[in-house]
């Protein structure tokens, strides 16, 4: 095997694992594939490139790498209609504190919400996997944690947590209604999660 012919191996390895994953998988799990090889990210980089502008593309969503359906040709394989998983209000807005302040424990939810969280509010979230226990806060009570997940990034079609959406691009795009307005200032500080982290360090917990 020539220097030239190697970099088209492992892409093809890469190809090849990537397509028999039932699920996402990041560069350490690659490697166990196609061996500990320093350029695994380059040549994905170089097959992501290889498959733009195709039928399916290749992805990467908070560190973990797949294949999808590219996003103008997912409505020719819908043969049924698709029921939306729906949220009650509660529900996303629980979802929107924990991807903004994440990791946070329900005493923390419940102080930026101004209410409590109902009973299975959370269960739900993690029910659709996009929600999980990060450990517990090391405070009195040891209260548990949660943040996001990868699948909550692969379902919104964000790489990172640093392009979850501003206020200012919610409100562009339509998506604020006339009472999310009228309390913009109390939803502020769900948008500032940098300076909110350090307080919610410093806030109490129920035992």
């Amino acid at each position: 095997m020539n220097g030239d012919s190697e970099p088209d191996d492992l892409a093809r390895a890469l190809e090849a694992a990537l397509f028999a994953a039932t699920e996402p998988m990041s560069v350490q799990q690659l490697r166990q594939y196609v061996g500990d090889r320093a350029d695994i990210t380059s040549a994905l980089e170089r097959l992501a490139g290889d498959y733009a502008g195709r039928g399916i593309n290749l992805v990467e969503r908070g560190g973990r790498w797949h294949f999808q359906t590219a996003a103008d040709m997912a409505h020719m394989l819908r043969r049924e209609k698709e029921e939306p998983r729906r949220l009650s209000r509660a529900g996303m807005e629980t979802l929107a504190i924990i991807a903004y302040h994440e990791p946070v424990s329900r005493a923390e939810i419940e102080a930026i919400r101004g209410v409590q969280v109902a009973k299975g509010t959370i269960d739900v979230l993690m029910e659709a996997g996009w929600v999980r226990p990060a450990g517990r806060r090391e405070v009195p009570g040891r209260p548990l944690i949660y943040a996001t997940t990868p699948e909550f990034l692969t379902h919104f079609g964000l790489e990172s947590r640093r392009d979850l959406p501003g206020l200012e691009d919610l409100r562009a795009a339509g998506l604020l209604d006339p009472v999310d307005l009228a309390m913009e200032g109390a939803m502020e500080g769900l948008f500032e999660r940098e300076d909110d982290d350090s307080a919610l360090e410093n806030m109490g917990e129920e035992a």
